[in-house]
């Protein structure tokens, strides 16, 4: 009897998936949502299997909703993060990956400034490599946790409209959505100050006919199905181009929200700056508020994306 591996495979990016490729993950996400909810028992797809976190940048959501979809999945993980590793001492991205790969483990999950750098690291490694977010390029699982809440509200997304507010330029969020939102037949709105949203984001689309550009939210709200605020990248040097009427113009405030149809959705990939992004009336009372659902949904998307990477082991008759 043979013991053979499954062919690698790694998640680094939405753009490129077919509409049957990404339908498949959010099903399965879909059908994922009851273990989330701690409503069925866990699954055992990872049992013996190791899970290396590897984070060196900052999270709360995605850190942890890897951690408890291993968990869920009936493996271990482990998180590696910046002040308590080797890269405090110069150690590069891709050393400390081969390294973590020396230990035995069955799939590095990546956080990373470096944009492209979960992907320098796949072509190195034999294990599946997930992208939880590089740079300013994608942060594909929160992508697909997004297209599972708006399905939830929604139902299809094909002909829905969608807006995305805020600062594009600087959000992988906002990258990882947009592709995904194109792929399943959504009709999406990029909205924010000129400095914030640019032709550049639709030209890497394909079916761009499905993207335009507005700097006037006004003009749109009462129009929209669901509406994707995001955060200011501070961290990106995003702050310095805030002006003080940012929450004037693009803020989610309650006069605006009352211009929301009935049915609209509300989503933020957090953490909010409230008052800035969102008024607190808002996202604490406002009935198309989705923020708490997206973090369950995160848990069910990323054990989606294990299920599918982790190899496992088949035995052959050979």
């Amino acid at each position: 009897m043979v013991i053979v591996a499954a062919v690698k495979q790694d998640f680094l990016q939405i753009e490129g998936m077919t509409r049957s490729e990404l339908t498949r993950l959010l099903d399965a996400a879909e059908a994922n949502v009851p273990i989330a909810e701690q409503r069925q028992s866990r699954k055992e797809v990872l049992s013996g299997k190791v899970v290396a976190n590897i984070f060196l940048e900052d999270s709360t959501r995605t850190r942890c909703s890897f951690e408890t979809a291993v968990h869920r999945l009936g493996g271990q993980v482990f998180t590696l993060t910046a002040a308590g590793s080797s890269t405090s001492k110069g150690e590069g991205l891709i050393d400390t990956a081969l390294n973590v790969e020396a230990m035995g483990v069955s799939a590095i999950v990546m956080r990373t400034n470096i944009s492209g750098g979960p992907a320098m690291v796949a072509r190195r490694v034999r294990i599946p490599v997930i992208n939880a977010g590089d740079g300013r390029h994608e942060h594909p699982t929160q992508g697909l946790l997004d297209l599972v809440t708006l399905r939830e509200s929604l139902g299809q997304l094909q002909g829905k409209r969608v807006c995305i507010v805020g600062d594009i330029a600087h959000s992988r969020v906002a990258h990882s959505a947009l592709q995904g939102l194109v792929v399943m037949g959504a009709r999406v709105s990029l909205v924010g100050p000129p400095t914030f949203v640019n032709k550049n984001q639709i030209n890497i689309v394909k079916h761009s006919d499905l993207v335009s550009i507005t700097h006037d939210l006004d003009g749109i709200i009462n129009e929209v199905d669901a509406i994707m605020l995001l955060r200011v990248q501070n961290e990106r040097g995003a702050g310095s181009l805030i002006s003080d009427d940012y929450r004037t113009l693009y803020g989610l405030t309650p006069e605006r929200a009352a211009r929301l149809l009935p049915h609209a959705v509300v989503l933020h990939p957090g953490p909010v700056n409230r008052g800035i992004e969102i008024d607190d009336s808002v996202a604490d009372r406002h009935g198309g508020v989705r923020i708490l659902r997206q973090v369950t949904h995160g848990v069910a998307a990323r054990m989606a994306v294990l299920e599918q990477l982790v190899p496992s082991l088949v035995e052959t008759g050979q």
